[in-house]
């Protein structure tokens, strides 16, 4: 199977720091890959509230789910190891877009992961259920008044 390649983009709009906890490790002494989404969807609320919100069930009366996810691992990273994670919006369209990452450990600069998890604005529907619904325009403009980035 041919190894998935992701590139970068050249800034970050947000970073936070994750520590890794022993939970976070699996059997061979490493963080777990599955352990991996849980820092990333740390960071990934970390960033929501960053932009004002309390979280990822109300954005402008909007849910925020997760459509996909796709990762690269780097390089082991370790118990008691800081993540510096990074993120940025990418690739919008009507009804969400990706938020790009980076995990590096903070004390080494050795990249660990890379990759991007697919969001979409979902809202109630007229049977009492959920539809995707479009990205709200007072979003995109508290987005747009962060748009310094942080690297």
């Amino acid at each position: 199977m041919a190894r998935i390649q992701f590139d970068l983009p050249p800034e970050f709009l947000f970073s936070t720091d994750v520590p890794i906890y022993i939970s976070h490790v699996n059997q061979g002494g490493h963080l777990d890959n599955a352990l991996l989404l849980t820092l990333v969807s740390e960071a990934r609320v970390r960033f929501f509230r960053w932009l004002g919100y309390q979280g990822e069930l109300d954005i402008e009366g909007l849910t925020l789910v997760v459509g996909d996810m796709m990762a690269q691992y780097k390089s082991e990273a370790f118990y008691g190891e800081t993540m510096q994670i990074d993120m940025v919006p990418a690739d919008f369209n009507k009804y969400g877009f990706d938020l790009v990452f980076r995990l590096r450990d903070k004390a080494s600069d050795r990249e660990v992961a890379r990759g991007k998890t697919g969001v979409v604005f979902v809202g109630p529907s007229a049977d009492g259920g959920k539809k995707v619904s479009e990205v709200p325009h007072a979003f995109m403009a508290r987005l747009s008044a962060r748009q310094q980035p942080a690297h």
